[in-house]
């Protein structure tokens, strides 16, 4: 009974969480009584009682059967650290979790399944800033980017980095402006239109650089990078993990990373401002969601799993070295973070005039 009455303080309740249960009560709602009448007030509280049971009882069990973790494209960055916490969350749970990708349309697709899918718990969205650019991009989203799901938790993150074929003879982003004012024509390839690589590169050379530069628009990171090492194009812009072992190995050369800070796993990469580009950051993160309807005891569940993930050294430094910071936390910091994200890229789309082809 503790539980319950700590459950119904209302710092301890989520507006969704009241939200769900009006939208599951409207005969309740609906039936004219006087405000005050007594067995109105005892039926709300009998069936608060009684969903709140049933939730804890959810949570205590779960998971009690396999997890889906639904991402995007193979090697992106949700799907590199949605398999890496997949894998951890199982051996803690003793459930299987599957990662299935949906590739095509950026993260559309992955974020249409998870809104459409049933609020248990075990299909569970795992997405990157693409979340936050995806309702800029297209017109018939086929879900409501408020009302349909709910962030649980941050994951990671890691920037964006420029990278230069090195028989290019490109070796910074002075290099890249000098030749693009001097008339020579570029190219840079991106893993495909609205991906959050090609608006950081199109606000970077078009608004903040004022230079003409070509996209070339790859489906995905994996042909992306095979293209950028056989100099197909001379620059590209992707997320920082896929490209570390390529920089490092020097097949790649990186000319400037987003974020406002050098990152540790390529340390000698300069980041945008002190390439000479003020007025820009980029952090990419990954996180995931859930359908709204997700009882918020499983969402707790979901999220103190995670964390404790998070803290594991190992885990730390398997996402470090490939370029990802470890971040975890509340869900309320990753909901502001989310809707932060939400007004910076509707701010980018509109300045760089991106649209998906």
């Amino acid at each position: 009974m503790r539980d319950f009455f700590e459950y119904l303080r209302p710092e301890k309740t989520p507006a969704l969480h009241l939200n769900l249960f009006r939208s599951l009560t409207p005969s309740v709602q609906s039936v004219s009584r006087p405000p005050h009448h007594p067995f109105h007030r005892f039926w709300s509280l009998f069936f608060v009682f009684a969903m709140t049971l049933s939730f804890q009882a959810a949570a205590q069990s779960y998971p009690s059967k396999p997890v889906k973790f639904v991402t995007a494209s193979i090697g992106s960055p949700q799907d590199v650290v949605g398999r890496l916490f997949a894998q951890k969350l199982a051996e803690s749970w003793g459930q299987p979790v599957v990662v299935d990708n949906r590739a095509g349309a950026g993260s559309l697709l992955s974020i249409q399944a998870v809104a459409k899918a049933p609020g248990d718990g075990y299909t569970v969205l795992v997405s990157s800033t693409a979340f936050a650019v995806t309702p800029y991009l297209y017109q018939n989203l086929g879900y409501d980017v408020d009302r349909d799901l709910v962030p649980v938790v941050l994951l990671a993150t890691a920037p964006n980095v420029i990278v230069a074929n090195p028989s290019s003879g490109i070796r910074s982003l002075k290099d890249v402006m000098d030749r693009a004012r001097q008339g020579k024509k570029l190219q840079y390839g991106s893993p495909g239109f609205g991906t959050t690589p090609q608006l950081s590169a199109e606000y970077l050379f078009k608004v903040l650089g004022k230079i003409e530069i070509t996209h070339v628009p790859y489906k995905g990171i994996p042909p992306l990078m095979q293209a950028a090492m056989a100099g197909e194009v001379e620059l590209a812009s992707a997320a920082l993990p896929p490209t570390v072992a390529q920089i490092k190995s020097g097949r790649l050369i990186g000319l400037a990373v987003t974020s406002a800070n050098r990152n540790s796993a390529i340390p000698d990469v300069p980041t945008i401002a002190e390439a000479g580009f003020t007025g820009f950051e980029d952090d990419s993160w990954v996180g995931l969601w859930v359908p709204a309807s997700t009882p918020v005891m499983v969402i707790n569940r979901l999220r103190e799993e995670v964390n404790k993930i998070a803290a594991q050294q190992d885990m730390r430094d398997r996402l470090r070295n490939v370029g990802f910071e470890v971040a975890a936390g509340s869900t309320e910091s990753f909901s502001a973070l989310v809707q932060k994200e939400l007004r910076k890229w509707a701010k980018v789309v509109k300045e760089t005039g991106a649209k998906v082809e």
